[in-house]
């Protein structure tokens, strides 16, 4: 299995996950939830934490959090083997607790923080029980949950002292009843939507724009002695976007600048190698065309359909990708 490449500096913002052994319960009952919290608590400000939102699942959690001492990989450590000694005593149990080390992603504060948040907050909601119910009742449902930092987000009287609210409330308009109805309105149209944050991650390890990625790129990673993650190799493969467009336009004969403008299948391949070649979502590609993210997906679609039924298509796009896989950067 592949090293998670771990990316530290201070201020730094990530996503962190955990999972039972095995997808095994972590958790057995509200008193192991409420010790975990505890032990969160205490954790967050031995090592000057900033925790923006949690979420308690059955054989899983997920933190956001920032870092301003670049120390996640010690307030982990501390955590992490805490409550597996609470657990195990408690339990009467041995051995390890989570399958393998923790896995975490690094966001742009700026771009991406409220976006993960709710990623986050919608756990509850997101597993194949729940899926099942009637709109109206996962509704229900995310608003009663209480083992996540939601309630707080949407009643003041239910905050906990360790979590910050303010920031991620900023984008909607404060951590006032206008920002909170504002957040809980966001929350239900993203449960009506296809709504993920696992398609934007570059790398399996970083969550970001391209100068995020970039700026990641030449300060962290040029002189790593991970060089050879392949998550490292991945986010230094996406970051080619002019390459990309420089190659297809010989590629078509047309002038890079011109090659938003075309249609049908060129348009189809541009915007299927922008995504898999350049590390562009559908809705960044969408805005290089002047379209919605849908219309790119549609796009992609058509083209994959084009490729099972015409060999010309496919030798093309075959003899592209080659081409993009033999550039070095």
């Amino acid at each position: 299995m592949t090293r998670p490449l771990r990316i530290q500096f201070p201020n730094a913002v990530y996503h962190v996950m955990s999972r039972g052994n095995e997808k095994s319960d972590i958790f057995t009952d509200d008193e192991d939830r409420n010790c975990f919290l505890k032990i969160l608590a205490q954790s967050t400000r031995t090592y000057n934490i900033k925790l923006y939102c949690f979420v308690l699942m059955k054989n899983h959690f997920h933190l956001l959090v920032e870092t301003p001492l670049g120390n996640l990989s010690e307030f982990m450590r501390h955590f992490n083997i805490t409550y597996t000694s609470h657990y195990n005593r408690r339990h009467n149990r041995v051995g390890h607790l989570y399958q393998g080390r923790y896995k975490s992603i690094l966001v742009e504060k700026d771009s991406y923080l409220t976006m993960v948040s709710r990623y986050i907050h919608l756990n509850p909601v997101r597993t194949t029980e729940i899926k099942t119910l009637r709109p109206d009742q996962q509704l229900q449902h995310l608003w009663s949950y209480s083992w996540s930092s939601l309630p707080g987000y949407l009643n003041p009287a239910v905050q906990l002292d360790f979590l910050d609210y303010q920031t991620v409330l900023t984008e909607y308009g404060g951590c006032n009843q206008s920002g909170r109805n504002l957040y809980k309105q966001q929350l239900a149209e993203d449960l009506n939507t296809d709504f993920s944050i696992k398609d934007k991650i570059i790398g399996q390890s970083i969550l970001g724009s391209k100068k995020f990625i970039s700026r990641i790129k030449d300060n962290h990673l040029k002189k790593t002695k991970e060089r050879e993650n392949p998550g490292v190799g991945e986010i230094h493969k996406y970051l080619s976007q002019d390459i990309v467009l420089s190659l297809l336009a010989d590629e078509f004969g047309v002038k890079p600048e011109k090659i938003f403008a075309t249609t049908g299948q060129v348009k189809q391949i541009t915007m299927t190698v922008l995504y898999k070649y350049a590390g562009l979502n559908n809705r960044e590609v969408g805005e290089l065309f002047g379209v919605d993210y849908s219309t790119v997906s549609q796009n992609r679609k058509r083209l994959r359909e084009r490729v099972k039924k015409d060999k010309k298509t496919e030798t093309l796009l075959d003899r592209i990708e080659l081409k993009l896989s033999r550039i070095k950067i």
